[in-house]
């Protein structure tokens, strides 16, 4: 009985012993197979390895926040319009009076009536082409009803002229312009009644008028009537004053010549009207 008492203090050492080699084996291993996890339970450590990434990404997400912002800015300059310079087409309308010069104011007195209107295209700021027509009347001088033998008459000259226009601008409310060019001019009248004898040599006023052959009436008496046209040049200056943004009032000066055959007529209109532009 007391050998077996005495044997159990043995074998109780050795199972503790065993005990507590298998604890530390067990704690060995343990620490082999998690070197890091202190690390890991750090809360410092995984902020500060979360906020690095963050920051890595932080400057190309920036730099691509602004490349997209910039991007409209550099296209919208592309969007916009031309500003426009001047206006492609001005168109005009006027009225006024003759002077008359030469020939035609042996027997034309001045101060008839003037209707003009025209259209003119640019194609930049100082110049374009210009196109217009004008009724002109020529009423006969007391001296020239004589030499016909008429007691009235009536007397007219349509005129179409073409070619450039110079702009001038002056100011934002001011401007000028000069004209210039070939003009196509037709005259045309007649005589209430004449004395004159057919076939009698022609005095000035009909070798101006028109209807004379080989210096002398026609024997028919066929010259109560004229009918002519004629070729020739004309050049002209106006000033013009804007009222609106696109409408202005000018007054304008012209010189007209036109000849056939030995005929001249020569006016002087100065018109007043209106200027439209588009």
């Amino acid at each position: 009985m007391i050998r077996k008492f005495a044997a159990f203090p043995v074998r109780y050492a050795e199972v503790v012993a065993i005990w507590l080699i298998v604890l530390a084996a067990s704690a060995a291993c343990f620490a082999q197979q998690n070197p890091q996890a202190p690390a890991q339970d750090d809360p410092s450590s995984q902020q500060t390895q979360t906020q690095q990434p963050a920051n890595a990404q932080q400057p190309a997400d920036t730099q691509q926040s602004s490349s997209q912002e910039t991007a409209p800015e550099e296209t919208i300059p592309g969007r916009k319009p031309k500003p426009k310079l001047y206006d492609k087409w001005v168109f005009n309308a006027g009225g006024g009076a003759s002077l008359v010069n030469g020939t035609t104011k042996t027997f034309v007195r001045g101060g008839g009536g003037v209707a003009a209107a025209g259209a003119a295209r640019n194609f930049s700021p100082f110049f374009g082409l210009r196109a217009d027509f004008q009724f002109d009347n020529l009423p006969l001088r007391q001296s020239a009803l004589a030499l016909a033998g008429a007691p009235g008459a009536t007397s007219h000259a349509y005129s179409l002229t073409f070619g450039p226009i110079i702009n001038i601008p002056v100011t934002n409310e001011w401007s000028g312009y000069i004209v210039f060019g070939a003009d196509y001019l037709h005259r045309s009248g007649k005589l209430d009644s004449s004395s004159a004898i057919p076939g009698t040599g022609c005095n000035p006023f009909f070798i101006w008028w028109g209807p004379c052959y080989a210096d002398s009436l026609p024997v028919n008496g066929n010259f109560l009537h004229e009918s002519q046209n004629e070729y020739g040049y004309f050049m002209g200056a106006g000033v013009a004053r804007k009222v609106s943004d696109k409408i202005e009032v000018y007054g304008e000066f012209r010189w007209i010549h036109g000849a056939a055959n030995r005929l001249t007529t020569d006016i002087r209109p100065i018109t007043v009207g209106a200027r439209w532009r588009f």
